[in-house]
């Protein structure tokens, strides 16, 4: 008796992500692109035979980053007859050829506007033996067309634009991801209420400016109306977006986050700096009063909200004085968290050319004076809230050091939640209501007893779970992949 032999096993792969929330989602979309063309995500812990960099330009160190990344697989590849190596993102849409140059054994390189081309190229390089680099200087489909490999059953991103029309001296993205363009209305919500049909509670709407969303098609407006009607969406309990800009910020934005219960008390506003004048050399349409104007009046709607920001440290030509106004609007602004960042020279860049370049050390303890200003005043608020209620939805499972699950507020503060009593049960995806123990500068802690709410997202996870195992699987499984805009379920 003779036996068919054993069909061969899919190629593995493994997207590795640096860089922003974009990144994160388009790495989901390359994820999805993957699995449609018939490769499966590598098991953990095991080298895949695809590897995927998704990169980012933004800082001084992603250069190094990338080729540290790329020289410790070199040995692997080595080894490993029929491996592949692709680098996509920002960089490569910088980078282009210089990648393949300075890493021969790179065998894909593709651009920030033909990420559906991986698949493609993969498959060229593979028989013709040779690295291929293709970089588009426009987008060629909206991402969002793309399949998507969603990471998580509870939450999902969501892009209502791509590109950048604002011209900051020290932001080298819009060269990299173009003109703004802007997805429709209709295709937006379209997009939000299949997420709804397969469990996802909470959706966050993407873009580099999202405030400016609509200028496209000329309407001013269209991010207010936007809020609202993904906002109604049932199904969706939380909404969140990120980042706008303080310049194009308008108070039909706040009346809209005010008076639609699922948008999220939660602002990120990005400050860059507390002076005038590196704002002006920044090229910032904005100055520092126009920026707490909007702080207050978000805090008269919306008095509980938590306000986080972006700051830069050490602007070609940024003096103390300079320096000392940054941290004056700190303190004044009362951010619950500051990203900040060291002033690093990107080539392509105006800012990269500027007079006036400050020595590291000068940066460097300028940038340690501010980070503990914002620790102490990140912790301050923290520590207000102890005592007060919680809504946390459950992002993980317990650790074992502390048998406590991380979760986020309303407000998209970290809490660490007891995994005890009615909590136990809890599944990432579901609602626990409980208070805040303990508050430290960057997290809150809730050991008090707790209620739970079983949600079609920790349901959703629960069918995860089964497909993992080999029981069956859901629309809704972290993993599954969706073509296009995500699938509604039959029924829904």
């Amino acid at each position: 008796m003779t036996h068919a032999p054993a069909a061969p096993l899919p190629r593995t792969y493994e997207v590795k992500t640096f860089g922003c929330q974009m990144n994160v989602h388009d790495s989901e979309r390359l994820s999805g692109l993957l699995d449609d063309a018939g490769y499966s995500a590598a098991p953990e812990g095991e080298q895949a035979d695809i590897v995927v960099f998704n990169t980012c330009a933004v800082r001084e160190n992603a250069d190094n980053r990338l080729y540290g990344n790329l020289g410790q697989l070199r040995e692997t590849k080595e080894r490993r007859p029929g491996m592949q190596i692709a680098v996509g993102g920002c960089m490569a849409q910088k980078d282009r050829d210089t990648i393949v140059r300075r890493a021969p054994y790179v065998d894909v390189v593709f651009g920030t506007h033909n990420m559906g081309s991986l698949p493609v190229l993969l498959e060229r390089a593979r028989h013709n033996h040779e690295a291929q680099v293709e970089i588009k200087e426009s987008l060629e489909v909206f991402p969002s067309t793309l399949p998507t490999k969603r990471e998580s059953t509870h939450s999902g991103w969501v892009s209502i634009s791509v590109g950048c029309n604002n011209t900051c001296t020290f932001c080298i993205v819009p060269a990299l991801r173009g003109k703004e363009k802007d997805r429709r209305p209709g295709d937006i919500l379209a997009e939000v209420e299949a997420l709804a049909a397969q469990g996802v509670i909470e959706v966050t709407l993407l873009g580099q400016n999202v405030n400016s969303y609509g200028a496209e098609f000329r309407d001013r407006g269209a991010f207010a109306k936007l809020l609202r009607a993904v906002g109604a969406v049932q199904g969706i309990e939380r909404v969140r977006f990120t980042s706008p800009h303080p310049a194009a910020f308008s108070a039909d934005v706040i009346d809209a986050m005010a008076e639609t219960p699922t948008v999220m008390p939660q602002l990120h506003m990005p400050l860059q700096s507390g002076s005038d004048a590196v704002l002006k050399a920044m090229r910032r349409s904005y100055r520092t009063s126009r920026f707490m104007r909007i702080l207050d009046a978000v805090r008269e709607r919306i008095p509980q909200a938590a306000i986080t920001t972006d700051i830069i440290v050490g602007f070609p030509g940024e003096t103390e004085e300079d320096f000392e106004g940054t941290l004056d609007i700190v303190r004044r602004a009362r951010f619950s968290q500051a990203f900040t960042f060291q002033y690093s020279i990107r080539p392509g860049t105006p800012a990269a050319t500027m007079p006036d370049q400050l020595p590291k050390a000068v940066v460097q303890e300028r940038f340690e004076r501010l980070t503990a200003l914002q620790d102490e005043i990140s912790w301050g608020l923290n520590r207000e809230l102890v005592g007060t209620e919680a809504e946390v939805l459950i992002t993980g499972a317990a650790d074992a050091r502390h048998g406590r699950m991380p979760g986020r507020a309303r407000d998209n503060r970290l809490v660490h939640v007891i995994a005890q009593g009615a909590a136990a049960g809890a599944r990432p995806g579901d609602i626990v209501t409980t208070s805040v123990t303990e508050a430290k500068p960057y997290f809150l802690i809730a050991d008090a007893p707790a209620a739970l709410r079983r949600t079609p997202s920790g349901d959703a996870w629960d069918l995860a779970q089964a497909a993992s195992c080999g029981t069956g699987a859901g629309v809704g499984a972290p993993g599954a992949t969706v073509l296009g805009m995500p699938t509604i379920r039959v029924g829904a």
